[in-house]
């Protein structure tokens, strides 16, 4: 059953008509290399603008910047963590050691993120091609069929959207398999060069499962164009097997048994990562309409195949609009296009291939086991349309063979095509700029989307636009009255506009919609604090934790809400925990500070303040509560700077203005002081300790008027002030003295 490939390419393919039976520039030192650089430079010109982009509202968050396995960074921890753990509903542990990576490099700059997706595209589409010519001996269609997969506007969604990492990493290892598989084909007794195909594919169903289908593709490919079937012949014309077709194939089959192994492993893990909350119930919709659900999908990407027009995010799954007359097309277009495949199986065997890779490489994703409320996905297509593209470019080519100007006909029309493919996929790129553009362009594309409504609704609170976002909550909410997480949203945009009341029943509401939602018992306790109800927000953030114990938001508020109750040790645990899980929480660190402080552990609260500071530059408070521990500790000049840099950020920061009046004064600087006590008191005019203060360094002055005067004020401000009494009292009573008089 040995191959000899490198022999299959110097002889070309019988299939094939005489003058296309040597590859053109197939010896040419420079054409292969040019290709590689060609691909890479079209993609480039494609996706460069990503770079740029930030991330997006959908998945962008469970994946990255609120993942607090990716916000540790590339630790033995983290990554056994990937391993043993289900992550983003998915068993991918080399997708999220890739973003881990990236973190460590880049840490939440999406830039670095977007430069990966389209480096490993950029990859995949070289790799495509050296494939493809290794196993044909075409040069020029393995470019073409390359470049249809790098540019073509589908695959947008799966490079410019970062949580799809798993599409463009799970796409490199497809490759490297394929490429792998065809040097194993040359020598198939070769045990290592097996072992090697089999690892790699290992490693890409550890990327992305829905690769399961490559050992059928690897048959695909035995039969054309290694043709190891032995039901035909070799590229040079002579039978490749004189022994029986069946028992070929059986070998062939018993040689992907451990793939096929692999597969069903994988097969089975995936639908468990899932989970419930994934799988979408189609209880109540009719058989037949469920039974149309693929057929239909595989029309429309054929459709967006050659017309991808009106490409987005999310396509709402519905059975609404079944219609009979629609399915009748969409059965009949896949019965003619298999039939003719089939039909011509010995004389173009690559259009029975790549229809097979087509239909074959979509079932995991097709909706045979609807997961997720979309209807398709244009990411779905990013594997299982290349046999589609190898399909229609050698079917093309060997119905041109016979023309007298084929190559101008055949390269100017791949050229235009090129040409079209790349300016519809920049435009496209276009709407993927943040998140507020990709969602308002699903709109545009589709209709009664709830989910676009909700993400839009989530871009535009981020942007401030907090009544436009509720306008768009509240359509979401029209169309799917039962999605927890949409109220979720809508009353944390109620938040911002400090509607507490109908925040808390949409809280309520998600909750009991969900009860295992732990975001909204997060949020409902956050509220509650706002209404001064500690009791009750200290229940919700423990019923939080519980349902979702490395939620480090939730446990921090927790502290948060520990120390307005007194409960120091408590939240100084709850903060450490917190700070554990995600060692990048500024605020985690600054509460901590604030409690060490409490507890008069000063040089480990200046530590917590300084991490947070670190973290979080414009941190004013942080700054503030730096200078006061500084301060405690008699390093009255470095307080200085630090309250000076919490008013540079915050100019209206009374409480820093104050403190910085306390450290002047302690350094003898009156007059100064003096100014950010006024200032403090102009910020502020009901602060009661400013006047004090001002107070007491007027009297210190012999200002006693004027001190008596501020006395009364913080007095006023605050009857019980004993400290302002007794210092009113001896201003008084020095001005009845005789020195006073």
């Amino acid at each position: 059953m040995d191959v000899n490939v490198n022999r299959m390419l110097e002889m070309g393919n019988s299939s094939t008509p005489k003058s296309e039976c040597r590859p053109d520039g197939l010896n040419d030192r420079w054409i292969v290399p040019g290709i590689c650089i060609f691909l890479a430079a079209i993609t480039l010109a494609v996706f460069w603008r990503t770079f740029h982009y930030g991330f997006i509202f959908f998945d962008d968050d469970i994946y990255v910047y609120d993942n607090p396995v990716v916000c540790g960074g590339l630790t033995l921890k983290g990554i056994a963590t990937v391993f043993t753990h289900v992550e983003c509903n998915f068993y991918h542990p080399l997708t999220m050691i890739s973003l881990m990576l990236n973190y460590q490099l880049h840490g939440l700059q999406p830039g670095g993120y977007h430069l990966t997706n389209v480096l490993l595209h950029t990859l995949s589409a070289i790799l495509l091609f050296l494939v493809m010519r290794r196993m044909t001996g075409f040069t020029w269609r393995s470019a073409f069929v390359a470049a249809v997969f790098a540019i073509h506007p589908l695959r947008v969604e799966s490079v410019a959207w970062v949580a799809e990492r798993k599409d463009v990493l799970s796409g490199l290892f497809f490759m490297l398999t394929l490429w792998a598989y065809t040097r194993y084909v040359q020598d198939a007794r070769s045990a290592v060069r097996y072992l090697v195909v089999l690892a790699l594919f290992a490693l890409g169903l550890l990327c992305k499962p829905s690769i399961v289908t490559l050992p059928f593709v690897m048959l695909l490919l035995d039969y054309w164009p290694l043709r190891r079937f032995g039901n035909g012949t070799t590229a040079g014309g002579k039978l490749a097997n004189r022994r029986g077709g069946f028992s070929v194939f059986a070998r062939l089959v018993v040689e992907k048994t451990p793939f096929f192994a692999l597969s069903a492993a994988a097969s089975v893990i995936a639908p468990i990562a899932e989970g419930k909350t994934m799988m979408i119930s189609l209880a109540g919709v009719p058989l037949l309409a469920r039974m149309s659900h693929p057929i239909m999908t595989y029309s429309i990407y054929l459709r967006q195949l050659f017309y991808p027009a009106g490409l987005a995010l999310y396509y709402p799954l519905s059975f609404r609009d079944f219609s009979v007359w629609k399915l009748i097309p969409a059965v009949a277009l896949l019965v003619i296009i298999s039939a003719v495949a089939f039909a011509a199986w010995r004389k173009r065997p690559y259009l029975l291939v790549g229809w097979l890779w087509y239909l074959g490489m979509l079932v995991p994703m097709i909706g045979i086991m609807q997961v997720g409320g979309f209807a398709h996905a244009d990411r779905f297509t990013y594997l299982p349309m290349i046999g589609l593209s190898i399909a229609l470019t050698w079917t093309l080519a060997d119905l041109c063979a016979g023309w007298r100007h084929r190559r101008a006909v055949l390269g100017g029309g791949a050229t235009a095509i090129l040409i079209a493919l790349m300016f519809c996929a920049r435009t496209q790129v276009s709407y993927w700029q943040n998140s507020e553009s990709v969602w308002t362009r699903t709109l545009a594309c589709t209709s009664d989307n709830s989910v676009a409504h909700n993400n839009l609704g989530a871009a535009l609170t981020k942007k401030g636009q907090l009544d436009e976002a509720i306008r768009q909550y509240q359509e979401a909410i029209r169309l799917d009255p039962v999605d927890a997480n949409f109220r979720n949203n809508f009353g944390a945009t109620l938040d911002k506009k400090n509607q507490l009341d109908e925040a808390i029943r949409q809280y309520r509401e998600a909750i009991r919609l969900k009860p295992d939602f732990a975001d909204g018992y997060y949020n409902l306790g956050a509220d509650l604090v706002k209404k001064g109800q500690l009791d009750e927000a200290i229940r919700q953030f423990q019923e939080a934790i519980r349902l979702k114990p490395d939620f480090a938001e939730a446990r921090n508020n927790f502290g948060a809400t520990l120390d307005k109750k007194g409960q120091i040790d408590e939240a100084i645990n709850q903060f450490q925990e917190t700070i554990r899980l995600k060692p990048d929480n500024a605020d985690a660190h600054y509460n901590l500070g604030a409690d060490l402080a409490r507890k008069g552990q000063l040089d480990k609260a200046i530590s917590q303040y300084k991490e947070a500071i670190r973290l979080k530059s414009d941190f004013a408070e942080a700054y503030n509560n730096l200078g006061t521990a500084l301060a405690r500790t008699g390093r009255l000049d470095e307080a200085i700077n630090q309250f000076q840099e919490a008013i540079r950020l915050k100019p209206d920061f009374a409480d820093a203005c104050y403190d910085l009046g306390i450290a002047l004064d302690g350094k003898g600087r009156l007059d100064e002081a003096i100014h950010q006590f006024q200032e403090a008191i102009r910020l502020r005019p009901d602060y009661a300790q400013a006047y004090n203060n001002l107070g007491t360094i007027l009297e210190g002055k012999g200002q006693l008027d004027e001190a008596i005067s501020q006395y009364q004020e913080a007095i006023r401000l605050q009857p019980d002030y004993a400290q302002a009494r007794n210092n009113l009292a001896r201003a008084l009573a020095l001005r009845n003295s005789p020195a006073g008089r």
